[in-house]
């Protein structure tokens, strides 16, 4: 045994250290980033059960405490369903828009769908604050663009987002507007990506537009579609940055969606400690959304390759 140790060993030493080395290179990214996202969880789901604050020196264990002032309290629950509410809205109304936007552009072969393939990529350019501001300006109603052109059909001082009942209606306007060429553009690309032959058979038994969108483009293209409502649903459910601009949450809390309430009661109120269960559980909505989607689109992809029924 001693001697086919030896041999084993000296086999071993005969192989290039990069050779040996190799397979522990191509593993060390993806333990390097687990190991990034599950320390700062662990320590997220710690600090959620302790009082942590930024004013005190110290912290001390509290148990379940932070988590049942959140669920006891309004304020949770107004602001889950804020973003349930922002997140399921705008998502739905981009994902309408960008299939419909690019179908007509996918049938254009002029130069005008080329033009506008680029133009439709200037609001992806534009930071989501800086946009939020533009339309602030366009909204305003002494000044905007928006108001004068209301103006014309006879309706004066449109509230917008200084009212309860128009600010959801409001910053849902600013997303769409930003980020439905997001949906168009992966659409656009999963609609090129479809095989011609389908198509031209359907065209030779006399299959009209419909009959081919229902039967032929929606099914092979809902992988696409899969794929680009899991990053805008996954977007949009914790958006902040186009809310905090336009209202900072209000008016009152009618905007106070899981983000802002935990960027609240964390910096502005200095709770560290109460603010993590809000984003703990905007976590876990996103994740219970995202693998229900992955599932969905794992399936279409199945469906599409014809390896399922």
């Amino acid at each position: 045994m001693s001697e086919q140790n030896k041999g084993g060993k000296s086999q071993l030493n005969k192989v290039p250290f990069g050779t040996r080395v190799r397979p522990y290179l191509i593993v060390a990214p993806s333990l390097i980033i687990t190991i990034g996202i599950m320390v700062p969880f662990v320590m997220a789901i710690w600090y959620s059960l302790t009082n942590y604050s930024f004013k005190l020196p110290t912290h001390k264990f509290v148990g379940l405490k932070n988590w049942v002032d959140m669920l006891t309290s309004t304020d949770f629950w107004n602001a889950l369903k804020v973003s349930l509410m922002y997140g399921v809205i705008s998502t739905a109304i981009e994902m309408l828009l960008g299939l419909g936007v690019a179908i007509l552009l996918n049938n254009l072969n002029n130069k005008l769908s080329r033009v506008l393939r680029v133009l439709l990529v200037f609001p992806l350019m534009v930071a989501p604050v800086t946009a939020t501001i533009v339309w602030q300006l366009m909204l305003n109603s002494s000044v905007g663009i928006v108001e004068k052109l209301f103006n014309i059909f006879g309706v004066y001082n449109f509230p917008w987002a200084a009212s309860p009942k128009t600010a959801l209606l409001t910053v849902i306007m600013i997303d769409v507007w930003i980020n439905t060429a997001f949906i168009i553009l992966l659409v656009l690309a999963g609609l090129q990506s479809l095989p011609k032959s389908p198509f031209e058979s359907a065209k030779i038994d006399g299959g009209n537009a419909w009959f081919n969108f229902v039967n032929l483009t929606l099914p092979m293209l809902k992988p696409s579609l899969y794929i680009a409502l899991l990053f805008r649903l996954m977007a949009a459910l914790q958006e902040y940055a186009v809310i905090f601009a336009l209202t900072k949450g209000g008016p009152g809390d009618t905007l106070m969606s899981l983000s802002l309430t935990a960027y609240q009661k964390g910096f502005k109120f200095q709770k560290f400690g109460a603010a993590i269960p809000f984003i703990l559980v905007l976590w876990l909505v996103i994740n219970v959304a995202a693998k229900r989607i992955v599932k969905l689109q794992r399936n279409a992809q199945k469906q599409a390759a014809g390896l399922e029924d």
